[in-house]
């Protein structure tokens, strides 16, 4: 199954606890402080695999979690860091923040290897808060907490031509004659319910990848059939073969056709109705009045489009047609599609200096990122710690924000899981 989209939960490793500890060894009277830092938590990437074709590995996982930093311990040893997280995705593969649908990843290179989430840093074992005054540090830091992100995870197929046109116009036809692609073909309407990819080598000696396109139809743009979920596929195209079906076999009209999927290219993206173009006008072994070929070509030709007349079901006039692509995909350059999805936004994590105060039935609490980063450093069982929380809190000017608020003195404050008794 071609799975070309999943919404996936990933997290980096909180970093380990820095250590409590004393220099304990005979004949040393006088034993310092000698607890080591905690290892960083795991790291989280993305990297492309060119074994990976679709994303149906995330399908039935959904929960991606890199490993914890190890704890400090005693004389001054460093925990291990935790090991990074690396998920593996195929070439194309664009990376969204579900929660503002930015693009923060575009992978568009082979063994591209990304970093996306930063692990949570060690926290500081008790021998860094030792000073001329505070010779015996009772305490240590906790270590910061990795941080947890929901992410989209799309597929763009990467293929140099698309072959759009109205479902039965034999498009999966071609594509089966000049490439070793095998679609399901049968004659009935979406009979291809995913993208297909074969590689084409012409006569001339070019050879390009080229991809059948499905469910392009009217209202494909808005959701209508299955055009929308694979009209991103186009987007990366570097010229589409726009197959119409000239015999009008179903009572179609192949000018009508071809401006109502136009129409919807232009709906999706502005930039995608002007790629590059050419007709292919299939199906003329079964056309019985050859002057219709000869108008639609006129009419075409007075709008700038190149038409080559082809028979799927015959294999005539597709040698001609693809080797004209392969000449045109020369002159379309590649770097100039590479600027397309250059969009690429950094990831949106908690902001660890903010905090704010806010009124409660029981008094006021102090939330935010920064009270939070306060708290997983402080052990409140030692005098030490607590003296350091409540440098810090001044140092945040969270104090002057409440003598701001004229806050009477006795007033709850409550602090993560804390509360205390405002006095200025």
């Amino acid at each position: 199954m071609f799975i070309d989209y999943a919404k996936i939960t990933v997290s980096s490793g909180k970093g380990g606890n820095g250590a409590k500890s004393f220099r304990r060894e005979k004949y040393v009277a006088a034993g310092g402080p000698d607890g080591g830092d905690g290892g960083k938590g795991g790291d989280v990437f993305f990297v492309v695999d060119k074994n990976c074709s679709t994303l149906s590995d995330f399908r039935y996982r959904k929960v991606f979690k890199a490993d914890n930093g190890k704890n400090g311990s005693g004389t001054n040893s460093y925990g291990a860091k935790g090991d990074d997280l690396i998920i593996n995705v195929p070439l194309g593969t664009i990376v969204r923040d579900a929660q503002t649908n930015k693009i923060v990843l575009d992978l568009t290179k082979n063994n591209q290897k990304e970093l996306i989430i930063k692990g949570g840093r060690g926290g500081k074992g008790n021998a860094h808060f030792a000073t001329p005054t505070r010779q015996v540090p009772n305490f240590a830091q906790e270590g910061e907490p990795g941080i947890e992100k929901e992410l989209i995870l799309e597929l763009k197929l990467l293929a140099d031509v698309g072959l759009i046109g109205y479902p039965n116009v034999g498009k999966s036809t071609i594509i089966s004659i000049m490439t070793e692609a095998r679609p399901k073909i049968a004659n009935y309407h979406f009979t291809t319910l995913e993208p297909c990819l074969g590689v084409v080598k012409s006569d001339i000696g070019k050879s390009f990848v080229i991809a059948d396109i499905p469910g392009v139809i009217e209202g494909a743009s808005e959701g209508v059939g299955l055009g929308y979920k694979f009209l991103r596929h186009i987007e990366r195209t570097r010229l589409l073969v726009h197959v119409v079906d000239i015999s009008g076999s179903e009572g179609r009209d192949p000018i009508k056709d071809f401006d109502v999927i136009n129409n919807e290219l232009v709906k999706y993206s502005e930039k995608l109705s002007k790629r590059k173009q050419i007709i292919a006008a299939n199906k003329m072994d079964i056309l019985q009045d050859k002057k219709k070929y000869e108008e639609f070509k006129t009419k075409m030709g007075k709008r700038g489009y190149e038409v080559y007349p082809i028979s799927a079901a015959t294999n005539k006039g597709l040698t001609e047609l693809f080797n004209r692509v392969a000449v045109l995909l020369d002159e379309i350059p590649v770097e100039e599609m590479e600027k397309v999805d250059k969009i690429v936004y950094k990831l949106e994590t908690a902001d660890f200096s903010q905090w704010e105060i806010i009124k409660t039935d029981k008094g006021y609490e102090v939330v935010g990122p920064g009270i939070n980063k306060l708290l997983s450093k402080v052990n409140f069982a030692e005098d030490e710690s607590l003296k350091y929380f409540q440098r810090m809190i001044n140092r945040m000017g969270i104090e002057d924000e409440l003598v701001r608020m004229n806050i009477p003195e006795g007033t709850m404050i409550k602090v993560g899981t804390w509360e205390f008794e405002f006095f200025e």
